[in-house]
């Protein structure tokens, strides 16, 4: 049976939201719902109400409470699945706009998740297909009803050939102990997704959660009104820098305090990019910390690029005509104007940035939710109500009934507070080790 209600911010109360004050997945879910909102006056009225008259029913009407919950049925449910393209495109509309657009889609302000290999996709039980693969969302009865966990019972594979199911890419479930009982959960795993994630898509959060992570980013609007904005634009686009970076919470086990964060060795690639260390006029010593710096260096060379004065722009131009200037003509590639800003600037500027950017990012949690502390008090004198939408506060007593939107909320709130801590002790190390040794 399909539920009525949904635990994702989209179905969230007002009094609900206030517990997202100052998070990330405030502001996408207030798009999220915008976006939903204008789709459905814009196209889904008119085209179900069409619908609907074809069918003989030309007096019902379909509301936008209607539309959200077909909408989160779908998202919180839908399996990522390796289809040929043939299946996805037949060769009737070859030559046509194949586009597809995704209801989930936030535009160029959407939330920013971590891709990771395994975003709730299947495994493939036989040789790689003939021609491209496309992978679609979708629901497959059954799996759909499988709840995450961080070590499934089980596992969801394709059957490409149809040598195991008889049908070929039909999907079914593998258990992964042989001696399963019968009355435990089959879960399956969604992929390696922080509580964010977690909460947005699918309304739940997983205490000490060790796939979490943390958005940090220089605002546009900032940076468009700093001092030869237009040069350093350039500068960043020449770097292939980033305006952003996703922190995950297993970079802390490599940083200065080495945070046991208890995350499994995996083949996903998450770490920070070596800083750039290289020095042409060898003046500028390789930083002792470089081993230690948990920062993408993406994001690092964004900030060096913004924090650089007038006198350091010119230096680096200098460095740069040097470069091409005996040589064929060409542009410098993004590896040599990175190096060229790091041999003028080092990383002190671009680390004091980063500590003001994460001091900020946790003023605006704390601002309407109070310390992490506070999240645990909260937490630990509260009991989560089976029933979420008649939650009742009880003043005189030491326990809270609270609605699980709400503990989730909490939950994930506390570990964006504790992330920008961690991050932050990291973060000062760097930078006071830049500045005493001349980076």
């Amino acid at each position: 049976m399909l539920p009525n209600t949904f635990s994702n911010p989209l179905w969230f109360t007002n009094d609900e939201l206030l517990e997202l004050k100052g998070t990330t997945l405030l502001r996408a879910t207030e798009l999220q719902k915008k976006k939903l909102q204008s789709l459905y006056e814009d196209k889904v009225k008119s085209l179900v109400k069409k619908l609907l008259i074809l069918d003989g029913d030309s007096e019902s009407e379909v509301s936008f409470e209607d539309f959200l919950w077909a909408n989160s049925v779908f998202w919180s449910r839908a399996l990522n699945i390796p289809l040929p393209h043939a299946y996805v495109f037949p060769q009737s509309q070859e030559g046509q706009d194949c586009g597809t657009s995704s209801l989930n889609d936030t535009s160029d302000e959407k939330i920013e998740f971590i891709n990771v290999k395994d975003e709730k996709r299947a495994a493939s039980t036989t040789l790689p297909i003939q021609g491209e693969t496309v992978w679609v969302e979708g629901l497959v009865p059954g799996i759909d009803f499988c709840n995450h966990g961080l070590k499934p019972a089980a596992t969801w594979e394709v059957d490409r050939t149809g040598s195991i199911a008889g049908v070929p890419y039909s999907m079914y479930l593998l258990a992964a102990e042989s001696n399963s009982g019968t009355e435990k959960e089959i879960s399956i795993s969604y992929g390696n997704k922080g509580n964010e994630e977690l909460l947005y898509l699918y309304g739940f959060v997983m205490d000490d959660n060790p796939d979490d992570y943390l958005m940090v980013h220089y605002p546009v609007e900032a940076f468009q009104s700093a001092p030869f904005f237009d040069t350093k634009a350039q500068l960043i686009e020449a770097q292939k820098g980033e305006m952003r970076c996703l922190l995950p919470k297993s970079l802390l086990a490599h940083g200065f305090f080495q945070v046991n964060t208890q995350q499994k060795e995996r083949d996903d690639k998450i770490t920070a990019g070596q800083v750039c260390n290289y020095s042409w006029s060898g003046q500028r010593k390789i930083p002792s910390y470089v081993n230690k710096l948990v920062f993408p260096d993406d994001f690092l060379t964004v900030l060096r690029t913004i924090a650089m004065t007038e006198d350091q722009l010119f230096q680096v131009s200098s460095l740069l005509q040097e470069l091409v200037a005996n040589g064929e003509e060409r542009q410098p590639s993004d590896t040599e104007v990175r190096a060229a800003i790091w041999e003028v600037c080092g990383d002190s500027g671009a680390l004091q940035l980063l500590v003001d950017l994460l001091n900020t990012k946790m003023m605006d949690l704390e601002e309407g939710t109070g310390s992490e502390d506070a999240d645990d008090e909260l937490l630990n004198n509260a009991q989560v109500k089976k029933m979420p939408e008649s939650c009742i506060r009880v003043q005189n007593d030491s326990l809270e009934l609270m609605s699980r939107n709400k503990r989730g909320s909490i939950v994930y709130r506390r570990g964006q507070k504790q992330l920008v801590r961690l991050f932050l002790m990291e973060a000062e190390s760097a930078l006071h080790l830049s500045l005493s040794e001349g980076n």
